[in-house]
């Protein structure tokens, strides 16, 4: 078996760890909470194994660099750290709603990078410019913070949920997390993946000035980079200095990870030195 069609299976065994998670919520089914941690897992077995047999694969063809260099290895990279940082969160608040709400996250990204058409899943060869130690330290920084932001996105929606039925009619709310929590927990994600994030821009200028010739370029991956620092820094500063929280959190949260994607997807429809996506 190679390691692409590892990662397919894994693709479906989150697929299966999102759908006891749901029906978990939907039903009240505690028992399919728990199948939904045990299958997810398995599924962070198979990620990571998937992602070790890529990156041996890789030395067997002469090429040999980390499995972090296209879209195709990102998003199975961004789906293992989502559920990782999903479980330790289970673990910590003994509460298995929230997984509803995360792993089909990751479930959509592996599913978009095993089943689009428009993604490869060949080993490649890589370009001059990312041929660098920085690769590994820049990559996984950057991908960290946009997993906790995809956290604090789906704790986001549970909160407005919440909000939106405060006398908790529909049964299934009764199982969520308290507002607070899911209000404090949002904020603890964005913080964290802030950190995060700024590290990736950081270890990308640094990157860049070695490929490059310079820190900075404004190509449109850097730009948008930088946007989406902008909007999660006006997110924290609202949080600190204005006492924001519950419904504005949770909007800006939300917005918040629009531009993550756009800075992800979005900005691959653009020319530049970037090459996820192309």
């Amino acid at each position: 078996m190679n390691s692409s069609n590892l990662l397919s299976i894994t693709t479906f065994i989150y697929g299966f760890a999102a759908f006891f998670y749901i029906f978990a919520v939907v039903f009240k089914k505690p028992i399919a909470g728990r199948l939904g941690t045990w299958t997810a897992l398995a599924g962070i077995a198979g990620n990571i194994s998937g992602i070790v047999l890529r990156w041996v694969e890789s030395y067997k063809i002469g090429i040999g660099h980390a499995p972090l260099s296209n879209l195709y290895e990102s998003l199975v990279f961004f789906a293992l750290v989502i559920v990782v940082i999903y479980l330790v969160i289970e673990r910590s608040y003994a509460n298995r709603t929230i997984g509803a709400f995360t792993t089909p996250l990751a479930f959509l990204a592996m599913a978009y990078a095993s089943l689009s058409p428009n993604i490869s899943d060949k080993i490649q060869p890589l370009v001059p410019a990312l041929k660098s130690n920085w690769l590994i330290a820049h990559v996984i920084a950057c991908f960290i913070g946009y997993a906790a932001f995809a956290i604090a996105f789906g704790l986001s929606i549970m909160f407005l949920f919440k909000r939106n039925d405060s006398k908790e009619e529909s049964h299934y709310l009764k199982f969520f997390p308290d507002m607070k929590i899911l209000d404090e927990l949002t904020h603890q994600m964005i913080m964290f993946g802030f950190l995060f994030l700024s590290a990736g821009i950081i270890t990308g200028a640094v990157w860049a000035n070695s490929a490059w010739g310079r820190y900075w370029g404004w190509d449109p991956k850097e730009t948008w980079s930088l946007i989406t620092w902008f909007v999660y820094a006006t997110l924290l500063h609202a949080r600190f200095m204005r006492g924001w929280h519950g419904k504005r959190l949770a909007y800006l949260s939300i917005i918040g990870f629009g531009a993550v994607l756009f800075t992800y997807f979005g900005v691959n429809l653009l020319p530049g030195l970037h090459s996820y996506g192309q």
